[in-house]
């Protein structure tokens, strides 16, 4: 928009990426970088997993297809490694008064929206291999089971920070309800 009596160019009142309607204000703030080894140690079990079948089918067999198979699951596998790596950069969540602001995702990006108010409550779990990582998930559950928002890739202190802090502002919105 031009302003008629200076010629200046106003800067537009809304965002221009819907995925981003707050990027001013949102303090965004990353998971550990260690989520990245936990997935690549879950891919590598998979892959091994496979390969130790397709070796076993070609050292039965010793037909050449078994060989092209393993190439190619190496070639996906080392893609995989890549996409990894960026999606778990991709992850961060925000805490603002109201809500909580959680986003991910490369191709397909995500973002939720979880007020507090609608929280019903928050689960922080570590399976055996975040535990070995030194992480936890903080997992949301609202009336919606669509809008279940979780936020993996955290350190137990900062898991159990956010899980006592969404617990309580949970309850203090959901007083006057």
């Amino acid at each position: 928009m031009t302003d008629e009596r200076t010629d200046r160019v106003e800067p537009t009142a809304g965002p221009i990426d819907p995925l981003e309607p707050w990027p001013e204000t949102v303090q965004w703030r990353p998971v550990s970088p260690d989520l990245i080894w936990v997935e690549l140690v879950r891919l590598a079990a998979t892959i091994a997993v496979f390969l130790v079948g397709l070796g076993i089918g070609w050292a039965l067999t010793g037909h050449r297809l078994f060989g092209y198979a393993m190439a190619a699951l190496l070639a996906l596998a080392l893609w995989r490694v890549g996409v990894i790596v960026r999606a778990v950069r991709a992850w961060g969540y925000a805490e603002r008064e109201d809500d909580l602001l959680v986003r991910h995702g490369l191709l397909v990006r995500r973002l939720s929206i979880v007020p507090y108010a609608r929280m019903q409550f928050v689960d922080v779990t570590a399976g055996p291999l975040e535990r070995a990582f030194q992480l936890a998930t903080v997992q949301l559950h609202t009336a919606a089971a669509a809008s279940d928002a979780r936020v993996p890739g955290l350190r137990p202190a900062d898991a159990s920070r956010l899980r006592d802090r969404l617990t309580a502002l949970g309850e203090h919105r959901t007083e006057g309800l």
